[in-house]
């Protein structure tokens, strides 16, 4: 790991969302000083980063990733040591009703941030938030960073594009560009579209109404779910590494999301069986059957693993509900 005697300056951009927030969090700690950006700084609430009680620590600038002028204005303007591109529609289920969108705000501000970059020729260090979706269906076996990509979503498909494009630019042009590619990861900050928030907030509700129910849709999806804090930790130790690369960011363990409900639930003294149901029409077009993650490469050489798996996840994010 490096060591500079100036202060270090972080550029987050998409910083109001839960791993904006905790990289805020995370970098603070370490003594940086931290931009973040959104589409509109002005109106946006950052709900997250007063959640963690930094949002008066952080700078915070409107930046648009999909407008190239927006991205230069502000990188050259901050002139930061590491960004961090965590921004773009982050939702596998709404890509589907909104594939431009989801495109057009992954692949093409990506594209603008490295390109700004590599146009300013400053010594910056990027990170670019890949995905596990992008391995798709890997018939049981974990994915780790030789594994083909076969994107089953937009989302997916936007994700590889960047990933791609992150690629290129450092093999072209020498940039210190890396991709996290980060399977599920969970905190109390997700949204509630997400399913896991959607499941446990559905549960506490329960627990307190009994003629309440939730539906979901198909609950033999398995995935790979670690907790968010330590997540962006490993965003940061990429970008201290002497050559930059690309690491996948996973617990190495699968659960359904049958046992996700189940083992919720039973925090809660129920028995999910008697509030959920299923609706078909909540399936997805095409889906991941097994999702997970060898993340030896990262226990190597970036000294990370995680503390937890689902059930640590689900423990303390319940644990903040009561």
């Amino acid at each position: 790991m490096s060591t500079h005697s100036r202060r270090l300056k972080a550029l987050i951009c998409g910083v109001s969302g839960q791993d904006g927030a905790y990289l805020s969090k995370f970098l603070l700690s370490k003594g940086y000083d931290v931009t973040g950006t959104s589409r509109d700084s002005y109106s946006n609430p950052f709900n997250a980063l007063k959640q963690l009680g930094v949002k008066d620590q952080i700078k915070l600038v409107s930046m648009s990733p999909t407008d190239f002028r927006s991205v230069l204005s502000v990188v050259s303007s901050i002139s930061p040591d590491e960004v961090y591109n965590l921004s773009g529609q982050s939702s596998v289920g709404l890509s589907f009703m909104q594939p431009v969108e989801t495109l057009e705000s992954i692949a093409t501000g990506t594209l603008n941030i490295l390109e700004v970059i590599r146009f300013l020729d400053r010594p910056v260090k990027f990170y670019n938030a890949g995905s596990g979706e992008c391995f798709g269906d890997t018939r049981g076996l974990a994915a780790n960073e030789n594994t083909a990509f076969h994107p089953r979503s937009p989302y997916a498909v936007a994700k590889s594009t960047a990933y791609w494009q992150v690629c290129n630019y450092r093999e072209s042009y020498d940039l210190f560009a890396c991709s996290g590619i980060l399977f599920n990861h969970e905190s109390p900050l997700r949204p509630g579209r997400f399913v896991t928030k959607k499941i446990i907030d559905a549960a506490n509700r329960i627990s307190k109404d009994r003629r309440l129910r939730l539906t979901l849709g198909n609950l033999d999806i398995s995935r790979d779910w670690g907790w968010a804090p330590e997540y962006v930790e490993a965003m940061w130790r990429m970008l201290q590494q002497d050559t930059p690369d690309d690491f996948v960011i996973a617990t190495g363990e699968y659960y359904s999301l049958k046992e996700f409900v189940e083992y919720t639930f039973s925090l809660f003294d129920l028995n999910w069986e008697n509030y959920v149901k299923v609706d078909a029409s909540l399936f997805r077009p095409s889906d991941i059957t097994v999702g997970f993650g060898d993340n030896s490469k990262a226990k190597k050489i970036l000294d990370w693993q995680p503390s937890c798996s689902m059930h640590g996840v689900i423990d303390r994010i319940v644990a903040q509900l009561k």
